[in-house]
């Protein structure tokens, strides 16, 4: 079985993608399935493709920090039964309840209002879990194509034609996932519609606050609206963060990707994207910061590349991000 496997080699480098239709064709339409692991992995890794290294590997605890999180917030926050036996929980379903109880943890908070600590022992349970019943089911059920991982070694590397198609028709993917696993947990829970569950899908992994990046934004910057330039006041309800390239295409709360921004902007910019322009620009800040920056939030930059940043900019503008926004002076 391939869930059991230890390690695995990518089968191909050379696919066209035709055959990575055929073979995620062959991923949505399988009918059986036992638990929702797997489209919540695949949601996992298209959150992570912009977290990896040059080589196109991705670390361990950040795959299991998403995975945990749109797990946590599945399961506890929305209260999400997991499994298609509804006399046996899935083990992460369980896991996560035991945290809930043991900590007094209550229902209502999202996966970003625990303590680290709380967060941290989460992580380390749900990979070792994730490690023995994911990563290789979800290797085999796309035939090897997709990566190649070493459970012993935590190594996991992306098949770079599978990575650029993955970059390429982001949008579209992450749509039939989340589309896939609300139709999964409709058979499975008592819920209102699948549009009901689609909405908690598509935000299971946003954060309810930006509040810890606004203050490591303004220990390195002028406290200015990145986009019109104004001054703000230092009140938090004066100032906002907002991403760059919108939440809504690369779901993902990476510093090099958020900027200050008054509420006149961020507002009107809403889900578009900033004409090119502003591109540079947030090029150009990202490299004074990561001149400054301090040892303890340098992490909020690791793996970030200019060449990166510019091809995400590129990529959502074919994903359908087609309208320019910049501010009226």
């Amino acid at each position: 079985m391939a869930w059991d496997l230890k390690v695995g080699e990518i089968k191909s480098t050379y696919i066209t993608d035709e055959d990575i239709w055929k073979v995620l064709n062959n991923f949505f339409s399988r009918s059986y399935t036992t638990m929702s692991y797997k489209f919540g992995f695949f949601k996992t890794l298209i959150e992570n493709l912009y977290n990896v290294n040059e080589y196109l590997e991705l670390d361990y605890n950040k795959m299991f920090f998403s995975f945990a999180k749109i797990y946590w917030n599945l399961v506890v926050h929305h209260k999400l039964w997991q499994s298609n036996n509804k006399n046996q929980a899935s083990s992460i379903q369980k896991l996560l309840e035991g945290y809930c109880d043991k900590y007094s943890i209550p229902p209502e908070w999202t996966f970003d209002k625990l303590e680290d600590k709380v967060q941290l022992e989460i992580i380390t349970d749900i990979k070792k879990t994730g490690k023995k019943y994911v990563i290789g089911a979800f290797y085999g059920d796309t035939k090897g194509l997709f990566y190649e991982f070493d459970r012993n070694k935590e190594y996991f590397k992306f098949n770079l034609p599978v990575y650029k198609f993955l970059q390429k028709h982001q949008k579209i993917i992450t749509y039939l996932t989340n589309y896939h696993l609300a139709i999964f947990l409709e058979k499975h829970n008592s819920v209102p519609n699948i549009n009901y569950l689609l909405t908690k899908i598509e935000n299971v992994s946003k954060r309810s606050s930006l509040n810890p990046f606004y203050h490591i934004l303004l220990k390195y910057e002028d406290n200015v609206c990145f986009y019109c330039s104004k001054s703000l006041k230092r009140k938090r309800n004066t100032s906002h963060v907002d991403h760059f390239i919108p939440w809504s295409f690369v779901q993902n709360d990476n510093l090099w990707n958020l900027v200050l921004a008054c509420p006149t902007c961020n507002h009107k910019k809403k889900d578009k994207l900033a004409e090119k322009s502003f591109l540079f620009e947030i090029v150009e800040r990202n490299e004074k910061l990561i001149s400054n920056i301090n040892l303890e939030d340098i992490e909020f930059f690791s793996n970030y590349q200019s060449e990166k940043l510019i091809k995400l900019y590129q990529y959502s503008s074919f994903n359908g991000y087609i309208d320019s926004w910049k501010p009226n002076y």
